[in-house]
């Protein structure tokens, strides 16, 4: 069976879930890590949330500071600087149909990668932390193939 065609690399990517502080700033991190001058990348959310410090800790893991990271909505950055990206990918399925209703006249790709929500996890600070390395690395392995020349995770 052949390949599906693959999505073209976009310029400008929005990540977007819930509350803007847990997975569409982690992915935005990455993926500005992965290309720090190729890539225009922004995160915001359904709604407003509060800087959520175990995304602080996994980030910090891996060399990242997001300790200044405001949680942003779709409407504030529209405000700001307006919603021009080519490619708006959701986390969640309140941000999906946001983002699928902003989107209903502009050119921008939506694609959805559901994406559990680790901030519900019980148990003691080791736990929680291992809720949010999880999905971490699912985002990383995610942009990775997507973002990817070949289309193929690389190490």
């Amino acid at each position: 069976m052949a390949e599906p065609p693959r999505a073209r690399t976009p310029q400008a990517v929005l990540f977007a879930c819930g509350q803007n502080s847990i997975r569409s700033v982690m992915a935005a991190s990455l993926l500005q890590q992965m290309f720090p001058h190729a890539l225009y990348v922004k995160s915001a959310g359904v709604k407003k949330g509060e800087v959520d410090p175990f995304v602080t800790a996994v980030m910090a893991e891996l060399g990242q500071d997001v300790s200044k990271h405001k949680p942003t909505t779709f409407e504030e950055l529209d405000d700001w600087e307006g919603l021009n990206f080519d490619l708006i990918i959701t986390l969640s399925p309140e941000a999906h149909h946001k983002a699928l209703d902003l989107t209903r006249t502009d050119a921008a790709e939506v694609e959805y990668w559901p994406t559990q929500d680790p901030s519900g996890v019980e148990g003691n600070r080791e736990q929680k932390l291992a809720a949010y390395r999880e999905v971490l690395d699912g985002l990383l392995l995610r942009i990775r193939k997507r973002f990817s020349k070949g289309g193929a995770a690389s190490g």
